[in-house]
């Protein structure tokens, strides 16, 4: 009896992620069809199209040895801080915030890109800190100057959600680096005191409005509180089965905004219900698992802390999205990774995929004595 013949390349493909993201991208592009009042334009075939482009790009990205990506590392850090400082100069502004460049043939948002280049300079940092440093000053200062830099100019244009993002991949980093936790118990006390300051003196009207939304909606139900409100109507009404394909009245009488970006969740629980919500917990479930295998079997200390960041950052989109739209979390305007329609995100998260697909080859390679 002859054997089935797979050609190597294809079968040295990660499909234990490949085929969740599949799945999670086709999900979504149903589901922006669904709120497009059942096109594919303007969203849906976008949104596949972009997932396909980015995909290829990741896959070139998992071929990058890892000395290029240690190489980039500190550059490519420094080209994003330069190109943070000149959206603050010269950037776009779009809906009250100033967070774009606009290159001619392209628009950037440089903050997205600094969710993945954080991680990637803090885990080149802690691979060429000697180990027995890693509980003194030199572990921290230098790592909280590399994160403190971007996440101020962000926080300037202002973007609360990604300021945050960055932020907390380049935590996960510090605190798997091995830097003593009472270091973070101690960071988090003096963020509990300054909190209220902060609340009433370094955020902006409508972040701190925000906040108060998301303590008590049902103050501005018609105002501030109409985003939270409509959402929690719409995942609530979805039951346990769905509505129905296509039968979302929420999204589809405009009473849902952003249905098919930071909402998206909730466009989707409306007619898919409860089990559509456990399908989508279920394959990030797989997609984080991925990545966390991944970081443990990585060959070293710089690509463990790379695989997990970039895994802590795809985890911190999903996380505080599916919070956002519960009410559990305050809107912050982050969206769902690989569901909702937007280039920025799907680049961002893709980048982050190909880098841990990178990991996993150089882990591959090493098992087998290649260099």
């Amino acid at each position: 009896m002859r054997r089935a013949y797979v050609p190597t390349g294809l079968s040295r493909q990660p499909w234990g992620v490949l085929l969740p993201l599949l799945m999670l991208v086709c999900f979504g592009g149903a589901v922006l069809y669904s709120a497009a009042g059942g096109h594919f334009q303007p969203w849906a075939l976008m949104h596949v199209a972009r997932f396909f482009v980015f995909l290829t790009m990741a896959m070139v990205l998992a071929r990058v040895p890892q000395d290029w990506f240690r190489r980039a590392a500190l550059p490519l850090y420094g080209l994003l801080c330069v190109l943070l400082v000149l959206v603050e100069l010269i950037g776009g502004i779009g809906g009250g915030s100033q967070r774009w460049l606009n290159l001619g043939f392209m628009t950037l948002q440089p903050s997205e890109l600094m969710k993945p280049g954080i991680v990637l300079v803090l885990a080149w940092f802690y691979s060429v800190l000697p180990t027995g440093e890693t509980r003194s000053w030199r572990a921290v200062a230098p790592a909280t100057g590399l994160l403190g830099f971007p996440a101020a100019f962000v926080m300037l244009q202002p973007d609360l959600g990604t300021a945050l993002a960055i932020c907390f991949g380049g935590v996960v980093v510090m605190f798997l680096a091995g830097l003593p936790l009472r270091w973070f118990l101690g960071a988090g006390g003096a963020g509990a005191v300054i909190a209220p300051l902060a609340f009433f003196f370094a955020l902006h009207d409508y972040q701190r409005k925000r906040v108060l939304v998301f303590m008590d909606p049902e103050s501005d139900p018609l105002g501030s509180g109409y985003h939270i409100t409509q959402s929690k109507i719409a995942i609530g009404s979805g039951g346990f089965l769905g509505k129905g394909f296509g039968n979302g009245s929420q999204s589809h009488l405009d009473y849902l905004p952003e249905a098919h970006t930071d909402f998206v969740f909730a466009t989707m629980a409306e007619e898919w219900g409860m089990l559509g919500g456990l399908f989508v917990l279920l394959v990030f479930g797989l997609i984080m698992r991925w990545g966390l295998k991944v970081a443990m079997n990585a060959p070293d200390r710089f690509s463990r802390l790379l695989a997990a960041g970039m895994t802590a950052t795809i985890f911190f989109y999903a996380c505080i999205n599916m919070m956002m739209v519960m009410g559990l979390a305050p809107v912050v305007g982050i969206p769902l990774p690989f569901l909702s329609h937007g280039g920025s995100s799907m680049m961002t998260n893709m980048i982050c995929i190909g880098t841990i697909m990178a990991v996993d080859r150089w882990s591959r390679r090493s098992s087998t004595g290649l260099s």
